[in-house]
Formats: C-alpha cells, structure tokens, sequence
C-alpha cells in the first residue's frame, strides 16, 4: 500500500467496519448491512483491496486452542543500527512463523516484537535462534503475558 491517505466516504467506511466485524459476510449480505445495491458494494470492495485498503482478510485463530499459549512481547536493541543491519535483522525476524509482529520504535529499543509459542521451551529455543546467536542483538527484554484482557484488530475508520 502506498503511503498516502486514501479518501474514504461514508458508504466505505460502512463496508469497511463491517468486514473488520466479520469478514465471511456474502457480498449480498454485507450490502444488505451496509444499506447498499449488491452491484454497488461489491465494486466498492473491489476498490479498497486494489487500492490497498483492504490488505488481506483472515481468520482469527484462538492461540490456546491450536497449542500457543504462551505470549511475549520482546524489546531488541542492536549494537549498529545502521539501515542495512536494521533490515537485516528485519529479514530474519520475518521467516520466524512465531513472530507475529514486529515493529520499529523510538526512543529505547530498536523494535518490539509480539511473539506467540506454546510455552517457555520454545520461546528460549526461539530466542537462542534469533537473538542468542545473532551478532548484532545487543539487549534483548521479554514480558510474558499472564491475562489477555483485550485483543482487536480493528481499526476505527
């Protein structure tokens, strides 16, 4: 998606709060809800993915469910924080399928990483992968969470 803001009227800011409530709506069924024509809702959805609006749509998955239930959110700071050592390590945090998020951040450390494992073997397996072994990770602080009191995805639009 490119940078800049895309103008969105009332019709799509209605699409757009419904799909992030439930995204497996029909088309008729989310015209119907939005108080448009089918013809009408479809090609506006249409627009917004194209126009990258809409991302992607998913499944939200219980992570206790499937075996992940262990949750650390974990600071980074590099030694060099050159551009290209900070993509670097971008690189090799986006092939870890247990790294659900990972952000850039200012001040203190470098990035904050949300990691999701199904329990505390395998997050120390994880940071010995990603951090332990990294040359360039010169600080690494993990909270663990005990309570999820709120998860969203949603956007206010």
């Amino acid at each position: 998606m490119s940078e800049h803001n895309i103008t969105l009227d009332e019709i799509d800011r209605r699409i757009l709060n419904a799909l992030q409530i439930d995204a497996s709506q029909t088309n008729s069924e989310l015209a119907r809800s939005v108080h448009v024509s089918a013809p009408t809702c479809l090609r506006r959805v249409k627009h917004l993915r194209e126009s990258g609006v809409i991302e992607r749509q998913v499944a939200i998955v219980a992570p206790q469910l499937v075996g992940a239930r262990l949750t650390a959110i974990v600071e980074i700071t590099l030694d060099v924080q050159a551009a290209e050592r900070m993509a670097e390590f971008e690189q090799l945090v986006a092939q870890e399928a247990a790294v659900l998020q990972c952000y850039r951040v200012s001040p203190g450390p470098d990035f904050v990483l949300m990691v999701q494992v199904a329990d505390m073997p395998a997050y120390h397996a994880l940071a010995h992968r990603l951090f332990a072994a990294h040359a360039n990770v010169r600080n690494v602080k993990s909270y663990f969470s005990t309570f999820r009191s709120k998860f969203e995805t949603r956007i206010a639009v």
